[in-house]
Protein backbone atom coordinates (compact mmCIF):
# COMPACT_ATOMS: atom_id res chain seq x y z
CA UNK A 1 0.00 0.00 0.00
CA UNK A 2 1.31 3.43 -0.96
CA UNK A 3 2.60 5.73 1.77
CA UNK A 4 2.15 9.50 1.70
CA UNK A 5 4.22 11.89 3.82
CA UNK A 6 1.82 14.17 5.70
CA UNK A 7 4.32 15.80 8.05
CA UNK A 8 8.09 15.94 8.46
CA UNK A 9 9.88 17.46 11.42
CA UNK A 10 13.31 17.38 12.99
CA UNK A 11 12.58 14.22 14.98
CA UNK A 12 10.21 12.17 12.85
CA UNK A 13 8.44 11.64 9.54
CA UNK A 14 4.70 10.97 9.60
CA UNK A 15 3.25 8.79 6.84
CA UNK A 16 -0.39 8.11 6.02
CA UNK A 17 -1.06 4.63 4.72
CA UNK A 18 -4.68 3.72 4.19
CA UNK A 19 -6.53 4.46 7.41
CA UNK A 20 -3.34 4.37 9.45
CA UNK A 21 -0.50 6.67 10.37
CA UNK A 22 3.11 5.56 10.71
CA UNK A 23 5.53 7.66 12.73
CA UNK A 24 9.20 6.97 11.93
CA UNK A 25 11.91 8.53 14.07
CA UNK A 26 14.66 10.01 11.92
CA UNK A 27 18.23 8.77 12.18
CA UNK A 28 20.63 11.47 13.36
CA UNK A 29 23.92 11.27 11.46
CA UNK A 30 25.70 13.55 13.94
CA UNK A 31 25.23 10.99 16.73
CA UNK A 32 27.23 7.81 17.21
CA UNK A 33 25.16 5.05 15.65
CA UNK A 34 24.83 2.98 18.82
CA UNK A 35 23.77 6.02 20.84
CA UNK A 36 21.35 7.17 18.17
CA UNK A 37 19.68 3.75 18.04
CA UNK A 38 19.36 3.70 21.83
CA UNK A 39 17.83 7.18 21.98
CA UNK A 40 15.35 6.49 19.18
CA UNK A 41 14.38 3.19 20.75
CA UNK A 42 13.76 4.75 24.17
CA UNK A 43 11.78 7.66 22.74
CA UNK A 44 9.69 5.39 20.54
CA UNK A 45 8.87 3.11 23.44
CA UNK A 46 8.16 6.03 25.78
CA UNK A 47 5.79 7.76 23.37
CA UNK A 48 3.90 4.54 22.65
CA UNK A 49 3.40 3.92 26.36
CA UNK A 50 2.22 7.49 26.93
CA UNK A 51 -0.24 7.29 24.03
CA UNK A 52 -1.58 4.00 25.32
CA UNK A 53 -2.03 5.35 28.83
CA UNK A 54 -3.51 8.66 27.67
CA UNK A 55 -5.99 6.91 25.38
CA UNK A 56 -7.65 5.42 28.46
CA UNK A 57 -8.64 8.87 29.75
CA UNK A 58 -8.85 11.20 26.73
CA UNK A 59 -9.20 11.02 22.96
CA UNK A 60 -5.84 10.29 21.33
CA UNK A 61 -4.66 7.71 18.79
CA UNK A 62 -3.88 4.43 20.53
CA UNK A 63 -0.88 2.58 19.03
CA UNK A 64 -1.49 -0.87 17.62
CA UNK A 65 2.09 -1.38 16.54
CA UNK A 66 5.57 -0.52 17.84
CA UNK A 67 8.80 -1.52 16.12
CA UNK A 68 12.19 -1.11 17.79
CA UNK A 69 14.51 -2.95 15.41
CA UNK A 70 16.02 -1.47 12.24
CA UNK A 71 13.13 1.01 12.14
CA UNK A 72 11.83 2.97 15.10
CA UNK A 73 8.18 3.47 14.37
CA UNK A 74 4.72 3.62 15.84
CA UNK A 75 1.59 2.58 13.96
CA UNK A 76 -1.64 4.39 14.88
CA UNK A 77 -5.10 5.00 13.42
CA UNK A 78 -5.41 8.09 11.26
CA UNK A 79 -7.59 10.75 12.92
CA UNK A 80 -9.70 12.26 10.15
CA UNK A 81 -10.17 15.80 11.36
CA UNK A 82 -8.85 19.36 11.24
CA UNK A 83 -5.71 20.62 12.93
CA UNK A 84 -7.07 22.91 15.60
CA UNK A 85 -4.38 25.57 15.12
CA UNK A 86 -5.58 26.17 11.56
CA UNK A 87 -9.32 26.29 12.24
CA UNK A 88 -9.96 27.58 15.76
CA UNK A 89 -9.92 31.25 14.73
CA UNK A 90 -12.56 30.60 12.06
CA UNK A 91 -15.21 29.56 14.58
CA UNK A 92 -17.57 31.91 16.44
CA UNK A 93 -16.17 32.90 19.84
CA UNK A 94 -18.83 30.88 21.65
CA UNK A 95 -17.66 27.67 19.96
CA UNK A 96 -14.01 28.56 20.53
CA UNK A 97 -14.75 28.86 24.24
CA UNK A 98 -16.56 25.52 24.24
CA UNK A 99 -13.59 23.84 22.57
CA UNK A 100 -11.05 25.37 24.95
CA UNK A 101 -13.14 24.44 27.98
CA UNK A 102 -13.05 20.83 26.80
CA UNK A 103 -9.29 21.06 26.29
CA UNK A 104 -8.94 22.23 29.89
CA UNK A 105 -10.92 19.20 31.06
CA UNK A 106 -8.76 16.87 28.98
CA UNK A 107 -5.52 18.37 30.30
CA UNK A 108 -6.91 17.84 33.81
CA UNK A 109 -7.50 14.18 32.98
CA UNK A 110 -4.00 13.48 31.75
CA UNK A 111 -2.50 15.40 34.67
CA UNK A 112 -4.61 13.34 37.06
CA UNK A 113 -2.89 10.35 35.44
CA UNK A 114 0.52 12.11 35.88
CA UNK A 115 0.99 12.37 32.11
CA UNK A 116 2.86 15.46 30.95
CA UNK A 117 2.30 16.15 27.26
CA UNK A 118 5.39 18.32 26.91
CA UNK A 119 4.20 20.25 23.84
CA UNK A 120 0.64 21.38 24.51
CA UNK A 121 -0.27 23.56 21.55
CA UNK A 122 -3.28 23.69 19.26
CA UNK A 123 -0.98 22.33 16.54
CA UNK A 124 -0.96 19.05 18.45
CA UNK A 125 -4.74 18.83 18.66
CA UNK A 126 -7.20 17.60 16.05
CA UNK A 127 -10.85 18.62 15.90
CA UNK A 128 -13.26 15.91 14.73
CA UNK A 129 -16.94 16.58 14.05
CA UNK A 130 -19.30 13.97 15.43
CA UNK A 131 -21.01 13.26 12.13
CA UNK A 132 -21.61 9.58 11.23
CA UNK A 133 -18.68 9.71 8.78
CA UNK A 134 -16.30 10.93 11.47
CA UNK A 135 -17.58 9.07 14.54
CA UNK A 136 -14.63 7.75 16.45
CA UNK A 137 -14.69 4.58 18.52
CA UNK A 138 -12.15 2.94 20.77
CA UNK A 139 -12.99 -0.36 19.11
CA UNK A 140 -11.77 0.84 15.71
CA UNK A 141 -8.79 2.53 17.31
CA UNK A 142 -7.48 -0.75 18.68
CA UNK A 143 -8.43 -2.99 15.77
CA UNK A 144 -5.57 -4.94 14.24
CA UNK A 145 -5.04 -8.08 12.19
CA UNK A 146 -2.10 -9.75 10.47
CA UNK A 147 -2.87 -8.16 7.10
CA UNK A 148 -2.90 -4.66 8.56
CA UNK A 149 0.38 -5.27 10.40
CA UNK A 150 2.23 -6.21 7.22
CA UNK A 151 0.77 -3.33 5.21
CA UNK A 152 1.94 -0.88 7.87
CA UNK A 153 5.47 -2.11 8.31
CA UNK A 154 6.54 -4.54 5.60
CA UNK A 155 8.30 -6.36 8.43
CA UNK A 156 7.83 -9.78 9.93
CA UNK A 157 5.84 -10.16 13.15
CA UNK A 158 9.03 -11.09 15.01
CA UNK A 159 10.04 -7.43 14.73
CA UNK A 160 7.00 -6.24 16.69
CA UNK A 161 7.47 -5.26 20.31
CA UNK A 162 3.81 -5.30 21.27
CA UNK A 163 0.38 -5.30 19.69
CA UNK A 164 -2.82 -4.30 21.47
CA UNK A 165 -5.28 -7.16 20.95
CA UNK A 166 -8.73 -6.71 19.50
CA UNK A 167 -11.33 -5.57 21.98
CA UNK A 168 -14.72 -7.17 22.17
CA UNK A 169 -17.22 -6.35 19.47
CA UNK A 170 -19.63 -4.87 22.01
CA UNK A 171 -17.12 -2.43 23.44
CA UNK A 172 -18.65 0.98 23.97
CA UNK A 173 -17.60 4.20 22.29
CA UNK A 174 -15.95 6.95 24.31
CA UNK A 175 -17.94 8.22 27.26
CA UNK A 176 -19.84 11.40 26.45
CA UNK A 177 -17.90 13.11 29.23
CA UNK A 178 -14.83 12.88 26.99
CA UNK A 179 -16.45 15.26 24.53
CA UNK A 180 -17.84 17.68 27.07
CA UNK A 181 -21.36 16.28 27.40
CA UNK A 182 -24.20 15.21 25.13
CA UNK A 183 -24.79 18.68 23.65
CA UNK A 184 -21.41 18.99 21.96
CA UNK A 185 -20.87 18.19 18.30
CA UNK A 186 -17.11 17.71 18.25
CA UNK A 187 -14.25 15.76 19.74
CA UNK A 188 -10.72 16.95 20.47
CA UNK A 189 -7.83 14.54 19.94
CA UNK A 190 -4.40 15.13 21.47
CA UNK A 191 -1.52 13.95 19.27
CA UNK A 192 2.29 13.88 19.33
CA UNK A 193 3.44 12.86 22.81
CA UNK A 194 7.05 12.76 21.60
CA UNK A 195 8.18 15.23 24.27
CA UNK A 196 5.96 13.77 26.97
CA UNK A 197 6.82 11.97 30.18
CA UNK A 198 5.35 10.77 33.47
CA UNK A 199 5.66 13.10 36.45
CA UNK A 200 3.85 13.85 39.70
CA UNK A 201 5.56 17.24 40.01
CA UNK A 202 3.34 20.30 40.22
CA UNK A 203 6.08 22.23 38.39
CA UNK A 204 5.88 20.01 35.30
CA UNK A 205 2.10 20.35 35.15
CA UNK A 206 2.36 24.12 35.49
CA UNK A 207 4.80 24.19 32.56
CA UNK A 208 2.32 22.21 30.43
CA UNK A 209 -0.32 24.87 31.11
CA UNK A 210 2.20 27.64 30.46
CA UNK A 211 3.05 26.24 27.02
CA UNK A 212 -0.63 26.09 26.14
CA UNK A 213 -1.08 29.70 27.20
CA UNK A 214 1.85 30.75 25.03
CA UNK A 215 0.36 28.91 22.06
CA UNK A 216 -2.90 30.79 22.48
CA UNK A 217 -1.10 34.14 22.67
CA UNK A 218 0.89 33.36 19.52
CA UNK A 219 -1.72 31.75 17.24
CA UNK A 220 -5.05 32.89 18.64
CA UNK A 221 -4.16 36.29 20.02
CA UNK A 222 -7.47 38.02 19.22
CA UNK A 223 -9.33 36.20 22.00
CA UNK A 224 -6.53 34.44 23.83
CA UNK A 225 -7.40 35.81 27.28
CA UNK A 226 -11.03 34.66 27.07
CA UNK A 227 -9.91 31.30 25.71
CA UNK A 228 -7.32 30.79 28.43
CA UNK A 229 -9.99 31.51 31.06
CA UNK A 230 -12.03 28.67 29.56
CA UNK A 231 -9.04 26.34 29.82
CA UNK A 232 -8.68 27.20 33.49
CA UNK A 233 -12.40 26.58 34.10
CA UNK A 234 -12.10 23.11 32.58
CA UNK A 235 -8.79 22.44 34.31
CA UNK A 236 -10.42 22.79 37.74
CA UNK A 237 -11.32 19.12 37.37
CA UNK A 238 -7.66 18.36 38.17
CA UNK A 239 -7.40 17.44 41.84
CA UNK A 240 -4.43 19.77 42.46
CA UNK A 241 -5.44 22.52 40.05
CA UNK A 242 -5.08 25.30 42.64
CA UNK A 243 -1.49 24.30 43.39
CA UNK A 244 -0.66 24.09 39.67
CA UNK A 245 -2.13 27.52 38.92
CA UNK A 246 -0.25 29.02 41.84
CA UNK A 247 3.00 27.54 40.51
CA UNK A 248 2.07 28.80 37.04
CA UNK A 249 2.59 32.36 38.25
CA UNK A 250 6.23 31.58 39.07
CA UNK A 251 6.73 29.77 35.75
CA UNK A 252 5.41 32.76 33.81
CA UNK A 253 7.85 35.08 35.57
CA UNK A 254 10.75 32.94 34.36
CA UNK A 255 9.54 32.98 30.76
CA UNK A 256 9.39 29.87 28.58
CA UNK A 257 10.73 26.87 30.43
CA UNK A 258 12.25 23.88 28.65
CA UNK A 259 12.20 20.51 30.41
Amino acid sequence: MKQKIIQQGAEAIIYKQGNNVIKDRIKKSYRISELDNKIRKLRTRSEAKLLTKASSVINCPKPFLVVEDIFYRIGMPFIDGKKLSQYLNKFPLAKQKQILNQIGKDVAKIHNADIIHGDLTTSNMVLVNNSPAHKYSQKNNSYVNDKKIKSCTNLDKKDLVFINKNKSANESEPNSEWVGGVNTNFQIFFIDFGLGFISKKIEDKAVDIHLLRQALEAKHFKHWEDLFKEILKGYKKFKDSERVLERLKAVEKRGRYRH
